[in-house]
């Protein structure tokens, strides 16, 4: 008994990093697609950034908003795919435990971070073509700063018991996460000690938080149809849906790849365990590829500065 509760008492020093397990053997060929899609999320996000800067035209709040999903685009990223593609190629699949433990923080967070911007975003929608007349004095820069400081915090206060419960769980004999980052799921499952709490935690947060977003995006973009299909302006309700289709597609999504992503790791006994390793990989990197597009080069007022952009970029490579 004395050796068992030794054993069980032993904390692991690492984890290590599997990836997909099935396809180990030719899993380091994902390199080159995940690498040309990170130069798709990297490049249009900053180039966007750059364009909000530069344009005092772009100085408003909807473009504000842009601009910090492009960041947490971003930030998104950097934070997750730089590591698989070291897992992948070369082998790096060590990662030690509080660097793990960052890693699920920073991941949870900036995925809530994304679900609140959407949210402001179609509320941006809404009071711009339901209440047209009162957007000026509702979305201001008050407003938007006080909208930054409510996705930080609540994005914060939300993610931190993730890594904290995991950290509080036994990791005595497994270390091997077969996955490509440091989910919750993954890693508490490896543990040797009760993670209930865990997963009921998860769950709550998942439908609690991310799931009473979408619900008020939805109901969002339906006042906003009801509204449109009621404008008697020749053109008019054609643009509003123009603009607010393309967002309602993206994020749904969004949250249609979640709710597939929480749902396989539910069928993991059905289901190959490399869908849903596959499935969460992309969404770190499609969601960020397709919003520049929709919200870069679908936004009538930003095509011009990107296109002034390119068009700098050109004659500088030509002077060259």
């Amino acid at each position: 008994m004395t050796s068992i509760n030794t054993t069980s008492s032993f904390q692991i020093p690492h984890f290590l990093l599997i990836c997909f397990p099935s396809i180990q053997s030719w899993q380091h060929w994902l390199f080159i697609p995940l690498a040309f899609l990170l130069l798709i999320a990297v490049i249009p996000n900053i180039t966007i950034l750059e364009v909000i800067r530069r344009e005092p035209s772009l100085h408003e709040p909807m473009y504000y908003f842009i601009g910090f999903l492009a960041v947490l685009d971003l930030v998104l990223c950097m934070a997750t795919i730089p590591k698989i593609l070291g897992v992948l190629s070369f082998d790096l699949q060590v990662i030690d435990l509080p660097a793990c433990f960052f890693q699920m923080f920073t991941v949870n967070a900036l995925v809530a971070m994304e679900s609140a911007t959407f949210l402001f975003m179609a509320l941006d929608r809404y009071v711009a073509i339901c209440h047209p007349l009162r957007y000026p004095s509702v979305i201001n820069y008050k407003f938007t700063t006080n909208a930054f400081l409510f996705i930080l915090l609540r994005s914060i206060l939300v993610c931190l018991p993730y890594p904290v419960l995991a950290a509080r769980l036994q990791y005595c004999f497994r270390n091997a996460i077969e996955h490509c980052v440091c989910t919750n799921i993954a890693v508490t499952s490896l543990a040797c000690s009760d993670r209930t709490i865990n997963a009921v935690y998860q769950l709550a947060i998942a439908f609690g938080i991310l799931g009473s977003d979408f619900v008020f995006i939805c109901l969002s973009y339906c006042l906003i149809i009801r509204v449109v299909i009621n404008i008697r302006l020749k053109g008019a309700a054609t643009k509003a849906l123009s603009t607010c289709s393309s967002h309602f597609i993206l994020i749904s999504f969004f949250y249609t790849l979640l709710l597939v992503l929480i749902f396989t790791n539910k069928m993991e006994r059905v289901i190959v365990p490399d869908v849903p390793i596959l499935l969460n990989v992309l969404h770190f990197i499609i969601p960020p590829a397709l919003n520049p597009i929709v919200y870069g080069l679908r936004t009538k007022e930003m095509r011009p500065g990107i296109m002034k952009m390119i068009r700098k970029g050109n004659k500088n490579s030509d002077i060259k």
